[in-house]
This record gives structure tokens, C-alpha cells and sequence, in this order.
């Protein structure tokens, strides 16, 4: 591989996901203002606070990440310990605060003459939910980009799925209660059943299901294939359903998208490079350090988007916060795939042909 990332690896759509996010961004002003009745319509449609609608769609996206999730390499766990407790460390103990002090330094002070204290509020609330709810699928990608070690990113991956069960909600309890946030600690907790345990269930009996079924070729081959355009659709029509709802909001604050995305950019690369350089001081090879980064960096963005809109509704700006995190996520990652390969050449040959 080149030192410059090959976009065409990436699916047509990852490689185009911050262009989709400006035309839903688009299509769903235009939308809430031509059928206003229809969008408050879609906003009546809810159970125990839950948009039913949105709610699906969401399940659509979540799913098929879960159900790719083998939790059967956890046994692995214990052969390159450094390289997970560098991913569980920087996920769990810095990335949920550093991203919430980032989050207030700039939404509530250095811009608090551009953005009302209440809707910094909202704003710091999406911001502290994306640090909270580290990469679950897109990591595959960037690992893929810089020759990591796909067995142990496999890994990494399926501890930290299994972490959010554990620590999501206490940590996004106590940063937004910090920051003077009031949840129901029971929204809080329904939310995260609902979008993290149910389809974490649901895809590992149906991943277990098939493959005893119909073996390892059918379902990698059929079915993973025939899902991810179920999770496309499920993604834009959740984007275009928010800014349906958000119209107003952008369009009286357009300079706010920008304004989210200076910290939750800063915070993407503080991440990355804690853990890219605590792997190079702990002697890893770069197919171990340079996932252990790049999962930290990015984001469970599906997860995010899900809770804010359980715990602050359709039209809330945390649910605008952890949309623009969508709208970051992929050119952001891009360069740091780039920096990742250009210096390959800073980690120990020998330990890489090993991991490799």
C-alpha cells in the first residue's frame, strides 16, 4: 500500500459519507419546510419517549455492525495485551472526558458570544455522548487502510462492544451531570438497552444461527453483503428525518455546524495521537499501534445519535452535535490514515512482520 489512503478501498458509500450528510442535510430542511404537517406527524409517533420511526431506522443501522461481531476472539485477548490496554484505557479512562472539557472550553466559553448558554448545553450534552461511545464498525475500515492486524482488531472491537454494556451509562451520567445536565437515569439506561443490547443480541443469536446453518461462505459472502445497503438506506433516512426536524435550528444558527465541529475535530486528533504515541513508547508494531488509535479516534456515531434523540428529542441540539460528529468522521479519519502510513517506518520492523 501507497502512503496515501486509498479512498477506493473504502464502499462507494463511506467514501462519500461527509457528501451524504450535506445533501441530507439539504433534503431534510427542504422536507421539514414543504410537509411541516407530515414532520410533526413522524415527532407524535413515539412510546416512553422513543420515536418509533427514528427508532427503527436506527435498529437498521446498528444491527448489521453487531451481527459482523465474533465474540468468540475474545479467548485471543490475553495474546497482545499492550495493544488492548492502550484501546481500553484511551476509550474508557481519557477520550469520554477530554472530549467533554474540549466541549466546554469551546461551545460554553470561547463561543458564548456566538451560542445561548442553553443550547451550548444541548450542544456539550452531543458532544459528551460521541466521546462516551468509541468505533464499532468503521474501525475495520481504517485498520484495513494501514495494514493493521485484523485479528486483533477483530478483538478490540469485540471488548469494547462489550464495555459499552458496562461503563456508557455511568460515564455519560456522571459527565452530564458534571456539567449540569439533568437525564432521567432510567431514559438513560432504557436507551441503552434498546439500541445496544437488544441488536447486540439480536446479532450475535442470528450470527450463530446462520453461520450453524448455512456456514461461514453464505454468510460472509450473502448474507453481511445483502445488509449493508440496509444500512445506508437506514443511516440517510435517519439524517434526513433529523434535519427535517432541525430546519429551523440551522437555519437561524447556520455558523453553529461549524462551530461543533472545532472541538469534536481537536478532540479526534488529541485521541488518536495519545494512543499512537503511547503504542510507539510501549515498542508495539504499527499493525497493533495503528488500530489501537484509530478506534479511539472515531466514533459510535450510530449509538449517539440514537440516545441524544431518546434523551433530548428530534429537535434537540444534542441530537444536531452528534450529527456533525457524522458529518467529521470520515475526512478527519482519511488524513490520519495518512499520517498512520507515512510513519509506518517509526515502529519496529521485526515486531511488525510478527503481527502482521
Amino acid at each position: 500500500m501507497s502512503d496515501t489512503p486509498n479512498t477506493a478501498k473504502l464502499p462507494f458509500f463511506e467514501r462519500y459519507l461527509s457528501l451524504w450528510v450535506i445533501f441530507c442535510i439539504i433534503a431534510g430542511i427542504i422536507i421539514g419546510k414543504i410537509f411541516p404537517a407530515g414532520v410533526n406527524f413522524l415527532s407524535t409517533l413515539e412510546i416512553s419517549q422513543v420515536n418509533i420511526p427514528v427508532a427503527v431506522l436506527i435498529w437498521l443501522m446498528i444491527y448489521p455492525m453487531m451481527v459482523q461481531i465474533d465474540f468468540s476472539s475474545i479467548v485471543r485477548v490475553g495474546k497482545k495485551p499492550k495493544g488492548l490496554a492502550v484501546t481500553l484505557v484511551v476509550n474508557w479512562l481519557i477520550k469520554p472526558f477530554t472530549m467533554a472539557v474540549f466541549a466546554v472550553i469551546f461551545l460554553k466559553y470561547l463561543f458564548s458570544a456566538i451560542i445561548d448558554p442553553a443550547l451550548a448545553k444541548e450542544y456539550i450534552a452531543g458532544a459528551i455522548l460521541l466521546g462516551a461511545a468509541p468505533c464499532t464498525a468503521m474501525v475495520f475500515v481504517w485498520s484495513y487502510l494501514t495494514k493493521g492486524n485484523p485479528a486483533h482488531t477483530l478483538v478490540q472491537v469485540a471488548v469494547n462492544d462489550l464495555v459499552i454494556l458496562i461503563a456508557f451509562v455511568p460515564i455519560v451520567k456522571f459527565l452530564l451531570g458534571v456539567n449540569q445536565i439533568t437525564v432521567p437515569y432510567d431514559t438513560l439506561i432504557y436507551s441503552t438497552i434498546l439500541f445496544v443490547v437488544v441488536p447486540l443480541t439480536g446479532g450475535y443469536l442470528s450470527r450463530v444461527y446462520l453461520l450453524q446453518r448455512k456456514g461461514a461462505e453464505w454468510f460472509e459472502q450473502v448474507f453481511l453483503k445483502a445488509l449493508k445497503p440496509v444500512t445506508v438506506i437506514g443511516l440517510l433516512l435517519t439524517l434526513i428525518i433529523l434535519f427535517a426536524f432541525q430546519g429551523n435550528i440551522i437555519l437561524g444558527n447556520p455558523l453553529h455546524i461549524l462551530l461543533i465541529a472545532v472541538p469534536l475535530t481537536i478532540q479526534t486528533y488529541f485521541i488518536f495521537f495519545i494512543g499512537y504515541w503511547w503504542s510507539k513508547k510501549w515498542h508495539l508494531p504499527h499493525a497493533i499501534a495503528s488500530p489501537a488509535a484509530m478506534i479511539g479516534a472515531s466514533n459510535f456515531f450510530e449509538l449517539s445519535v440514537a440516545v441524544a434523540i431518546s434523551l433530548f428529542g428530534l429537535k434537540s441540539g444534542a441530537a444536531l452535535a452528534t450529527v456533525v460528529g457524522v458529518l467529521t468522521e470520515v475526512p478527519i479519519m482519511l488524513s490520519l490514515v495518512k499520517f498512520s502510513n507515512k510513519t509506518r517506518h517509526w515502529f519496529d520492523p521485526e515486531k511488525e512482520k510478527v503481527a502482521q
